[in-house]
């Protein structure tokens, strides 16, 4: 049976493991928060102590953590990963960080004759949970062919973007585009509510009508409008907002190294801020909408 060690147990990477386990999939786990942990190994993963001891022995290793810096900490370095694991060995990082980042740790893992796929994920806390994820895959097909059945185990969709760093490219462009639908709806929402429209028929309203889009059908950022949504909660749960604004900056790093024009991407990024600075980096990058509300 194939073992997977898998790093980083938080929102995403918790659900991502734990569909692994249902697919029958052996699963040496390991995350700094032992609540995490023990939430994984309550569903059957094998507990390690570290990131070193989870990688022993493994086939593959899949890792989920909040930042580049993170990434190249846990496998660079004398005491990385890469300088662990056997030749040949699988890597999937699914985090989301800079193409340019992805693309060397990619070309250390080659050095250490290992395959190496960047393969971050788009479809939330939900899509995590019930399997049906998007990976966005930067790296060799032939690793890619290697990694599908994991994959599957924790996705609907798989896309090869290109080689190293193109899963990245791919999902900042996604990324920026969803800030600024949620910032967009959001403003929308506000506006109508604040002229007497119910804000469940407005949604209703623009839903069939050409302002439709993801943000208003299935993760509506009024609060009642939609149930199991975090706005419905509180905005707990769900995708962070300091999270939204790190994948926005990496938007706009990509945009001034390539010398691209990306204005609405660097507004969001400044409405982001501006909802992070205000005490709400911790909950649902939905809540953008409170810079709207007239409370």
């Amino acid at each position: 049976m194939q073992t997977v060690a898998f790093i980083g147990l938080g929102n995403m990477g918790g659900p991502m493991a734990a569909n692994l386990l249902r697919a029958g999939i052996k699963v040496r786990a390991f995350d700094l928060s032992p609540e995490a942990l023990n939430a994984l190994v309550a569903q059957g993963a094998y507990p390690a102590g570290s990131a070193q001891d989870a990688v022993r022995g493994v086939d593959v290793v899949i890792s989920m953590l909040p930042a580049g810096r993170h990434v190249e900490s846990l496998y660079l370095g004398n005491d990385g990963l890469f300088s662990r694991l056997s030749p040949g060995t699988l890597v999937i990082d699914c985090s989301t960080i800079a193409a340019h980042t992805a693309r060397h740790v990619a070309t250390e893992a080659g050095k250490a004759g290992l395959r190496m796929l960047d393969a971050p994920v788009s479809g939330g806390t939900a899509g995590a949970a019930a399997g049906t994820l998007t990976f966005m895959v930067g790296g060799e097909s032939e690793s890619l062919e290697a990694a599908r059945p994991l994959l599957s185990a924790m996705g609907k969709n798989i896309f090869h973007a290109g080689m190293a760093g193109a899963g990245q490219t791919a999902k900042i462009c996604n990324n920026m585009l969803l800030g600024i639908l949620m910032a967009g709806t959001a403003e929308a929402l506000a506006l109508g509510v604040g002229n007497g429209l119910d804000p469940a028929v407005l949604s209703d309203i623009m839903s069939k009508s050409s302002g439709r889009n993801w943000a208003l059908e299935l993760y509506n950022p009024w609060p009642g409008v939609m149930d199991n949504t975090p706005a419905s909660r509180g905005y707990s749960g769900g995708f962070m907002s300091e999270l939204m604004l790190k994948d926005l900056g990496l938007a706009e790093e990509t945009a001034l190294n390539s010398h691209a024009a990306t204005p609405l991407g660097s507004l969001a990024r400044n409405l982001y801020e501006l909802h992070v600075k205000s005490g709400c980096g911790k909950e649902d990058f939905s809540g953008i909408v409170k810079q709207f509300r007239k409370e």
